[in-house]
């Protein structure tokens, strides 16, 4: 009954976001431990507290498109626009354009500095600090544990995507991290 429950639960979760769930049935086929075990880091790395969604959303989508820029950053993309964030701060966040990202900037360069090792990160990690608390650090930390347990769990299980373009709102975004690839 359970196990039934489940795939109701991943049959809804596709519909609503457009999104693949075959390596969550795989993984919930081969041992149902690991599957709960699953749910509880998704709900844990899940949460955020007192930041604005599109300095959230600038961390979360900059961690993903630097771990995957296919079918993982276009959830978080649905997923932005489903919290209603400004359709054209997400497009700026996925070209990876600071200069039209308003206040989602500071999200992209904590995530930039983050994930290069960087002291660049301390700067963006101070005035996200400054202005929402810590908490928000914490919920951009999150959102970059986040941006990469997924894809790197799907590469893993085989089900990882070479990057794409993504749609954001009707129209169609070339991600910094495809064109950052091409150019090397």
């Amino acid at each position: 009954m359970l196990r039934w429950f489940i795939h109701r639960k991943i049959a809804a979760y596709e519909k609503n976001y457009g999104y693949d769930l075959t390596y969550a049935r795989e993984i919930l086929a081969t041992d149902f431990g690991a599957f709960m075990r699953l749910g509880k880091i998704t709900n844990a790395i899940a949460w955020h507290r007192d930041v604005p969604l599109d300095v959230y959303y600038g961390a979360k989508l900059t961690g993903t498109l630097a771990e995957d820029c296919g079918p993982c950053t276009q959830l978080i993309v649905t997923m932005a626009l489903a919290d209603k964030v400004d359709p054209a701060i997400v497009r700026a966040i996925v070209a990876g354009d600071l200069a039209a990202a308003g206040q989602a900037a500071i999200g992209i360069q904590f995530a930039r500095g983050v994930l290069a090792h960087s002291t660049e990160a301390d700067e963006p990690r101070a005035e996200i600090q400054r202005r929402w608390g810590e908490r928000a650090v914490l919920s951009c930390a999150y959102a970059l544990c986040a941006a990469r347990f997924f894809p790197t769990l799907k590469y893993a299980l085989g089900h990882g995507h070479a990057c794409q373009k993504v749609v954001v709102a009707g129209t169609t975004v070339q991600p910094r991290a495809a064109q950052l690839r091409v150019a090397s």
